[in-house]
């Protein structure tokens, strides 16, 4: 609104230039955005999780002095170590299946195809506990086991009941199993890789091999890595199947305890949840440290580690509250 002419306006009630910003605007602060709703859920979260680990520490059913008695006897020590070699044998047969039966897949011979994917088909509808089972009944069908010529003489023939032990047995079936599911894991990051590179590959005249173990695979475990320690977390707990084929690991450990000990059935298989928490943990540390590795190059800056994102939510923590004491 102009003023009237003739009339002076002061510097003092003079409006300030449109840049600059009015004393009263300058004095106010911006408040964050109140999130209640995330507050009232964090509260049910930590008032439900205290009431089960309250369960856990004052129900007497859980029997935890029996918990300790048992947590680091040997037998369950030696089913532990039993589920490790059967665990880490058949993890490595089982990926190197899986590579031969993924590049089969990808192979130009109709042949290899067709057996890589009927094999691969079979063992996923087939379930665990039965090829483990079939397994051990084998010398039933074939009680000895030759190698020749088809229809023809044999040059070497054994007695399948003596090679077939039970660790043999528990680490075929695995492996075997294995094969089937690590075999689509490896053939997904292969075929993750830009097209780009096999082409500049083999532009450079380089051999099938050579492209494949330098240039292809490398870049294919940044994918194959978390997928393949998924089904090894997986292959840790299936050990657990092992049982049934006359294999004492640490769950046939527990259950042949927990039957000599009725009354320390729960606290033996608290014993063996713990035991596979922890080796599943170590398996998840290991897939985290591995990804890290071959995300160098591919990302600008690499994941932080679980320290770094420690110290990152404290510090987050520490300037949400002081920031809500503010207000």
């Amino acid at each position: 609104m102009s003023e009237p002419p003739g009339v002076a306006v002061s510097l003092a009630e003079a409006p300030p230039p449109a840049d600059v910003p009015s004393p009263r605007l300058a004095a106010q602060r911006v408040l964050p955005l109140r999130r209640p709703g995330r507050w009232i859920a964090t509260a049910v979260v930590l008032v439900l999780a205290a009431q089960f680990v309250h369960g856990l520490v004052s129900n007497p059913f859980y029997q935890w002095d029996r918990f300790g008695y048992w947590f680091l006897r040997p037998t369950i020590l030696d089913g532990l170590l039993i589920t490790l070699e059967v665990a880490a044998y058949s993890a490595v047969l089982g990926l190197l299946g899986g590579i031969l039966l993924a590049l089969a897949r990808l192979s130009r011979s109709p042949v290899l195809r067709a057996v890589s994917w009927t094999y691969i088909w079979a063992l996923r509808s087939t379930p665990l506990i039965v090829v483990l089972l079939f397994l051990y009944n084998f010398s039933a069908l074939y009680q000895t086991l030759s190698v020749g010529v088809p229809f023809g003489p044999a040059f070497f023939t054994f007695d399948e009941s003596r090679l077939a032990t039970d660790m043999v047995v528990a680490v075929i079936g695995l492996s075997l199993n294995e094969a089937a599911y690590a075999a689509e894991v490896v053939r997904g990051g292969i075929l993750s890789v830009d097209q780009g590179q096999h082409e500049a590959a083999s532009a450079l005249g380089l051999p099938k091999g050579y492209q494949f173990r330098k240039i292809v695979f490398p870049q294919a475990l940044r994918s194959i890595t978390p997928n393949y320690v998924n089904q090894l977390i997986g292959l840790v707990k299936s050990t657990s199947l092992v049982f049934y084929v006359s294999l004492l690991d640490l769950f046939g450990a527990a259950q042949t305890m927990g039957a000599t000990y009725p009354g320390d059935i729960v606290p033996l298989l608290l014993v063996v949840t713990v035991w596979y928490l922890i080796l599943t943990s170590v398996v998840s540390v290991i897939q985290f440290y591995v990804e890290r590795y071959y995300a160098r190059g591919a990302t600008r800056t690499l994941p932080p580690t679980p320290l770094q994102k420690l110290r990152a939510g404290l510090t987050d923590l520490r300037d949400c509250i002081r920031r809500e004491a503010a207000v």
